[in-house]
């Protein structure tokens, strides 16, 4: 039985009372956790995994099978909760996620493990979908919104800070399947708390009969599915007749998805949103975001393990502070930006920052002092944390309640995309140019015949891998260390060139924000009339 509307006095920025919002966003908390802890651990886990099922060629689809399906559900539930309200699919999600965490941790192979983590996957985008756009329905008041969501910027960041830890321990001590069975306690938490506390709140009465836009889905689904392949595909096959037709059929499917919605009388992607400059200006920099931040998570760590051998424990470290100050720059930006006459200049500066971070990363060498590695984590952090939470903010805010939850979701979709297609562009690049680093640098050491062993950097970052080759190199009589060191030269090399790509996208998003028009973040001095009614 959803909560009746409260009673008791309260702020007319929130439809809650102190208690029950935050009762209702400690629950929304546990569901970010749920997906964002899964991510971090899961990696963790995955050699582990693939030596007991005994499926590498099944290996990379352990993780793809879980984008693909959430990049695709990610708009088309942003757009029913719209329509219906948002609690139900919350729900549903938890149990759905839930669930397939269990299958997981319970799968005999690893075409099991694949089928369970894309149904997990399904999960994980009804959450993304729904959960963000909940906290404009519950804080109306763009400023206590941002207050608020502060609590989400944490969940995310603690839930990254402790992902990598907690999969490793859990792998040692209990074994890989404890690292889905862990879902289940934080699932039933968050499912308690949400279905207690968190009120199904609609839009009031939409005129006439709901019609779903089920051929819009299934365009979204092919066009996003393709470009998911395709980006996934492209740095193992490259420019192949596979990647192609994918591209070509993401192509396709996004033509016939915009000829379709034109006519659609209740389109599941309102297409006006694209023709509003400020959304459109946030939706181009969620995209570029995304490509700069994914690629900075995704080649930092092997940077500092790869290429200057770093232990995980201290790689670690160094990159703590950029996940803690992610927490910090939300908080500091709830702080300033309801403060400042120009919002939009949080923009300028979190940008600039990834800037600097991106910079600073490129400049690094083994020989570089780590405190300076953590400072350009540190603004890489606070980078983030001044931009994430301030594009959510303004795209709801001009977006409207009508589209709230679309716009919202779309802006997930879109970062999610960016990070696949910077990750899939950087890692061909990084891929292309570490394996010409290391076949240069053979031959010109007369050592050609060892590139078979060194030609994928993950050896690397696999000590049983290390003593293996070393052993190999030490039975021929050779140095084994220098060649070792000639590959991590060579992946050095090769990661500065990929990250010169993302500081180039990363000056482009910082030109971008002067296209976001000036953003007024409002405040509710009475409780609208066109607020969310509790059923």
């Amino acid at each position: 039985m959803a909560p009746r509307a409260p009673e008791t006095p309260h702020s007319a920025g929130q439809v809650l009372p102190f208690r029950q919002s935050l009762m209702a966003m400690l629950g929304m908390c546990f569901v970010v956790m749920l997906v964002a802890v899964d991510q971090t651990v899961v990696g963790t886990a995955l050699p582990t995994v693939v030596a007991e099922l005994k499926g590498f060629d099944l290996y990379a689809w352990v993780a793809t099978s879980y984008l693909l399906t959430s990049v695709v559900t990610i708009p088309i539930f942003g757009r029913l909760g719209d329509y219906y309200g948002r609690k139900p699919f919350v729900v549903g999600a938890i149990v759905v996620f839930t669930l397939a965490s269990v299958l997981c941790g319970a799968a005999n192979s690893m075409l099991f493990l694949v089928l369970a983590r894309a149904l997990q996957g399904i999960g994980g985008g009804m959450l993304v979908g729904t959960a963000f756009a909940c906290i404009p329905d519950l804080f109306p008041d763009s400023h206590v919104r941002l207050r608020w969501q502060v609590m989400f910027s944490s969940a995310f960041g603690i839930a990254n800070a402790v992902g990598p830890t907690l999969g490793g321990y859990l792998t040692e001590y209990y074994g890989w399947r404890s690292v889905f069975y862990v879902n289940l306690p934080v699932g039933l938490l968050g499912l308690w708390f949400v279905v207690r506390h968190l009120p199904h709140l609609r839009q009031g009465e939409r005129p006439g009969k709901i019609r779903l836009d089920w051929p819009g889905a299934l365009l979204i689904a092919i066009a996003l599915g393709g470009l998911q392949l395709m980006v996934e595909l492209l740095p193992g096959q490259g420019a192949s007749a596979t990647t192609f037709g994918l591209a070509g059929a993401s192509v396709l499917a996004f033509i016939a998805l915009l000829y379709w919605e034109r006519r659609c009388p209740q389109p599941l992607l309102p297409l006006d949103m694209f023709r509003n400059p400020s959304l459109a200006a946030l939706f181009t920099l969620a995209l570029l975001l995304g490509v700069t931040m994914f690629s900075f998570l995704f080649y930092a760590p092997l940077l500092l393990q790869g290429g200057f051998g770093l232990s995980p424990k201290d790689a670690g470290l160094l990159i703590t502070p950029m996940v803690a100050f992610i927490t910090v720059g939300s908080i500091t930006n709830g702080r300033i930006v309801t403060r400042i006459k120009n919002p939009n200049n949080m923009l300028y500066v979190g940008c600039f920052l990834l800037c600097l971070a991106t910079a600073g990363v490129i400049t690094t060498h083994h020989y570089t002092p780590r405190f300076a590695i953590a400072a350009y984590m540190l603004m890489a952090g606070l980078g983030l944390g001044f931009v994430m939470p301030n594009l959510t903010v303004f795209a709801q805010q001009t977006a409207g309640r009508a589209h709230l939850g679309i716009a919202t979701a779309l802006l997930q979709s879109l970062r999610m995309i960016g990070g696949m297609i910077g990750t899939a562009v950087v890692g061909t690049m990084v891929n292309h140019s570490y394996v010409s680093g290391v076949e240069s640098s053979l031959a010109a050491s007369q050592a050609g015949h060892w590139l078979a062993q060194l030609d994928d950097p993950q050896i690397l970052v696999n000590p049983q891998a290390q003593a293996d080759f070393m052993s190999q190199v030490a039975a021929s009589g050779s140095n084994g260390s220098s060649l070792l060191e000639v590959a991590r030269e060579s992946l050095v090399s090769a990661i500065h060139d990929g990250q010169s790509v993302v500081l180039v996208v990363a000056i482009l998003t910082l030109w971008l924000v002067r296209r976001v028009p000036p953003i007024k973040l409002a405040r509710a001095v009475n409780k609208p009339a066109s607020a969310p009614v509790a059923e």
